[in-house]
């Protein structure tokens, strides 16, 4: 039985179908009760097994009817919002594919096509310094391959944190994902020959959104001891970063993806911070970001 037929035809049996505007918070309230309590049903079970062991031995077929019964009350819910059921499992399966897939085995390549001055290097040297400031405030200097980059960065907090170092992040973007409209502006490789591309994925909006999802990861890994001994990335994050990202050319980046570029990232802006600057190499390639140490 397909889940549209079986949807059709649970609804035929509802007690509660009330439709005018008085019935409808109870025939809405009765089966989303009735969830919560075939939910409490079916951990009652497990209690049981746990408990008894082989002794409770319907246990596989009372978990076969609770699972039915929560299933007749996920149809009506959809049901009285007007939902298709057959719909949302599809969209399940979109949502769970897309966070638990296994990052892309390529990177997107944006610009193969392109002259070679505004192509981003496929590898890179970096090197982060920090140097002294007038304000007595740490400042930190990037040069790629030798040249200087933009100028010098602190960390624009009233405490230390270590966002100064926060290039980081751009060059992992661009080393997983093939993408950082900034890395190209430092680098003077933005997609002239091409005025709309050039406008709408190297100029200053994309740029924004960049920074904005580099601060926003920044914030979350502040409060998980910045991602060091974590596992997974809350899933709300990620999602967050890929609607804020959905109309540029990353949007076509898995929410894996986006999970692996965030973590390399901070493996090296952690190794960075601990050592006050040092050299990283960025392949492309490789789809890789590594510390190398101080020169």
């Amino acid at each position: 039985m397909d889940l549209k037929a079986y949807q059709a035809q649970a609804l035929q049996t509802d007690q509660v179908p009330g439709v005018a505007d008085e019935e409808f918070a109870t025939a809405v309230i009765v089966p989303m009760l009735g969830l919560a309590g075939e939910t409490g049903q079916l951990l009652s079970e497990y209690k049981k097994h746990l408990r008894d062991g082989d002794a409770h031995r319907l246990f596989r077929d009372r978990v076969g009817e609770e699972l039915g019964d929560l299933l007749w009350y996920v149809a009506n819910v959809a049901s009285k919002f007007g939902l298709d059921l057959d719909d949302i499992a599809q969209r399940n399966l979109t949502k769970v594919r897309a966070r638990w897939s296994s990052p892309s085995e390529t990177a997107p390549d944006f610009d193969s096509t392109l002259p070679e001055g505004e192509r981003l290097p496929r590898q890179m040297t970096v090197r982060l310094v920090e140097q002294p400031d007038a304000s007595d405030r740490p400042k930190v200097r990037m040069t790629i391959d030798g040249e200087g980059i933009g100028s010098l960065l602190g960390d624009n907090a009233y405490d230390p944190d270590g966002y100064r170092f926060h290039d980081v992040f751009h060059l992992a973007y661009a080393a997983v994902l093939g993408w950082s409209p900034n890395l190209r502006a430092f680098l003077k490789r933005k997609r002239k020959s091409r005025p709309l591309l050039d406008d709408v994925e190297d100029g200053g909006r994309a740029r924004i959104i960049e920074e904005g999802v580099s601060a926003l990861v920044f914030d979350y890994a502040r409060v998980h001891s910045f991602l060091e001994g974590i596992s997974e990335i809350d899933y709300r994050l990620l999602r967050t970063i890929r609607s804020m990202t959905s109309h540029l050319e990353v949007g076509g980046a898995t929410a894996a993806d986006w999970e692996r570029a965030i973590f390399e990232g901070f493996s090296v802006w952690r190794a960075v911070l601990a050592n006050s600057g040092g050299e990283i190499l960025v392949d492309l390639d490789a789809r890789q970001i590594r510390y190398l140490g101080t020169p």
